[in-house]
């Protein structure tokens, strides 16, 4: 499979993904947990089917050390018992926030109460903008049919 579009070859991709990508490194360097950072991003990447993303973020969150079970089990996250009730609300919250269409109103007040007990402001914010983030490259790479399978940990950051 062949990339519609090389991004790294255009000017303007250039120009509009060094501010976008700082972005995601502002969001990495956040007060969330980073391994609650690789599950929502992995798990909002399963969603819209990026296979891309998912590729990155599974091996990006072994690198890091976390469990092959935990990252088989974050598609069924609701029926797994590897997760903590903060990964739990936090993927809860990704999922509602990605399906906006789907949620009659978005994001619950439930859904959102439950985030707010594990997580300050802070956290919230940047988990707010974590699932839109991942949400807007799950697009780019889907639209333009980047192939997975190649990622190598660290090869964006």
């Amino acid at each position: 499979m062949d990339a519609r579009l090389n991004y790294f070859a255009s000017p303007t991709a250039g120009k509009a993904l060094k501010y976008f990508m700082s972005a995601g490194k502002a969001l990495k360097d956040s007060p969330l947990p980073a391994v609650t950072q690789e599950l929502v991003a992995l798990r909002v990447s399963q969603i819209n089917g990026c296979a891309v993303c998912i590729d990155m973020h599974t091996k990006e969150a072994a690198a890091a050390g976390e469990t092959s079970v935990r990252l088989h089990l974050v598609a069924a996250w609701r029926e797994a018992t590897v997760f903590t009730e903060a990964e739990r609300a936090a993927l809860e919250l990704a999922e509602q926030g990605t399906r906006v269409a789907d949620a009659d109103g978005g994001v619950s007040d439930e859904v959102w109460a439950r985030a707010a007990k594990h997580y300050d402001e802070e956290q919230l914010t940047a988990l707010v903008m974590l699932v839109s983030f991942m949400n807007t490259v799950n697009r780019l790479n889907i639209i333009t049919q980047q192939p997975a399978g190649d990622y190598v940990v660290g090869q964006f950051h």
